[in-house]
């Protein structure tokens, strides 16, 4: 991360003494050093962030250079973005395919993840899933953790596909996903939903969709009970991730700055 940008670091806290004791870390490292290893700021800048109020100890101001931290415990927060300390987390962004399937290994024999997690040293696995049908945004990691929070249900974090869908939808049919519709497992509601393109033409409709459920199939389903089956369907957003122009296939690390974006998401979410 550049100097000028922003960073926030989080970790559990397992020392609850440390956050209002500053004696308690004096065994600790330094906490521009923890910032400059972190790739935040080097560590002039670091000390110009810590000396100007920016950075914070499991949420209270520190502006004292000298100050030792437990990066494996504390919460370091630099403007309130979060950035990963553990240099042995990976982060990456797929640009899944159609046909292949949201799994490390897939006992029927097709097209899986492998092909594009071999080429890493970690031992990567997806967050989530997208079934073999749709392509699109999926994040590959060995960060236990936050996959969990960004793929269970009970956290809802926002998704947001491109669905092209047969015949003409109309504003009614948009405000009639919006505001909930019946389907066999419950209600469900679009966040958003909005009309990219449409008929005349080749008789299909483009659809945006912004939902934070994470039921199976749940556009196609969503589609499907308001009489416009889906074509085909892209993922083009997750959370604070958006898709881009990487194509189908196609890795990459996400950023520092997406990176930072990704786990303010999560830790928010966990403290709801």
């Amino acid at each position: 991360m550049t100097d000028h940008n922003d960073g926030y670091v989080d970790t559990s806290s397992s020392n609850p003494d440390f956050a209002t004791n500053p004696e308690a870390a004096a065994d600790g490292v330094r906490l521009q050093k923890v910032l400059s290893a972190a790739g935040v700021a080097s560590r002039r800048v670091s000390e110009e962030m810590i000396s100007s109020g920016r950075v914070r100890v499991n949420g209270k101001v520190v502006t004292e250079l000298g100050r030792r931290v437990h990066p494996e415990s504390d919460k370091i927060a630099v403007d309130n973005v979060a950035v990963q300390l553990d240099t042995s987390r990976r982060y990456v962004m797929l640009n899944k395919p159609v046909g292949v399937v949201s799994s490390m290994q897939d006992e029927s024999g097709r097209p899986d993840l492998r092909q594009f997690t071999d080429g890493f040293e970690e031992r990567l696995f997806n967050v989530g899933r997208l079934d073999a049908a749709t392509s699109g945004l999926l994040i590959l990691t060995n960060d236990g953790d936050l996959a969990h929070v960004l793929a269970h249900p009970s956290f809802g974090v926002a998704k947001t596909y491109i669905a092209k869908v047969e015949g003409r939808v109309t504003a009614q049919t948009i405000g009639k996903l919006q505001s909930g519709i019946e389907l066999e497992d419950g209600p469900i509601a679009a966040d958003k939903a909005r009309i990219l393109t449409s008929p005349p033409g080749d008789g299909f409709t483009l659809v945006e969709l912004t939902l934070h459920s994470g039921r199976n199939r749940i556009v196609r389903r969503m589609m499907d009970a308001v009489g416009h089956p889906v074509v085909d369907l892209v993922r083009r957003q997750f959370g604070p991730l958006q898709l881009g122009t990487l194509r189908a296939g196609a890795v990459r690390d996400l950023t520092k700055v997406e990176l930072g974006q990704l786990l303010t998401v999560s830790r928010a979410e966990v403290q709801k």
